[in-house]
């Protein structure tokens, strides 16, 4: 029988510095995890559409041509329905670098210098996660196909009239709470858990991110709802189901 069990994804790491890249690539191979260096954003974008298997990327902030923040920001506008989570790691990043790098799809970030163990521990949780939604994409296009199938048979026996609007009975409800429409996709991730009475540590295990990235999320969310406390943000997304 063959297997339909996925295997970890490649990890793609873009540093300007090889020695960085070399020291990352020695850690992450010599714990079995495959992985591929880079030395510029250029050659990154090009390895990760030449590899379809890559699905973490660990970028440097600071590097010529583009930095850590626009070559993700890049990958995500190309990448479709490809799923994949990133990492920025930096020495000199301030508090408003890290929330840009949150806001552009950023999934985690580590200050240099790198503490090897947490970054190889996040690394892990984020191809685990990656499995999984891929493993949900997968699902999703059977189901997809197999909707396609049955809206054609009723095509053949009832003809195409009302069809339209059946199609449309699995979308996305329209979410009233002020603020909520601006939200980032991972924002509304984190949302979404508050609303489940999740904690920090819990969301963060969820999404295979830090406890302090998930806090910076929080925050995020929030303000940008005008919610005063997680609690309030439970109840008014509970109430709008």
């Amino acid at each position: 029988m063959v297997s339909t069990r996925i295997k970890p994804c490649k990890v793609l790491i873009v540093d300007n510095e090889p020695f960085v890249v070399e020291e990352l690539v020695d850690l992450f191979e010599n714990n079995d995890i495959n992985c591929i260096g880079c030395v510029s954003s250029t050659e990154a974008l090009t390895r990760f559409h030449d590899d379809e298997h890559v699905g973490v990327v660990l970028s440097d902030y600071r590097m010529p041509e583009m930095n850590g923040i626009e070559l993700i920001h890049q990958l995500k506008k190309t990448a479709g329905k490809r799923p994949f989570e990133s990492i920025l790691f930096t020495g000199d990043a301030d508090k408003e670098d890290v929330i840009a790098a949150l806001r552009a799809g950023v999934s985690d970030y580590h200050q240099k210098p790198l503490d090897l163990d947490a970054l190889l521990a996040g690394v892990q949780r984020l191809q685990r996660r990656v499995q999984r939604r891929a493993a949900a994409v997968g699902v999703e296009l059977i189901g997809e196909r197999i909707r396609q199938m049955a809206e054609s048979l009723q095509e053949l026996q009832q003809g195409v009239s009302g069809l339209t609007a059946e199609a449309e009975t699995e979308s996305v409800p329209v979410v009233e709470l002020p603020g909520y429409s601006k939200l980032s996709p991972r924002q509304m991730e984190v949302a979404e858990l508050l609303a489940r009475g999740l904690t920090n540590y819990q969301i963060s295990c969820e999404l295979g991110i830090s406890e302090n990235t998930v806090k910076l999320y929080v925050s995020q969310v929030l303000r940008a709802t005008n919610m005063h406390n997680r609690t309030m943000l439970a109840l008014a997304l509970g109430a709008r189901k």
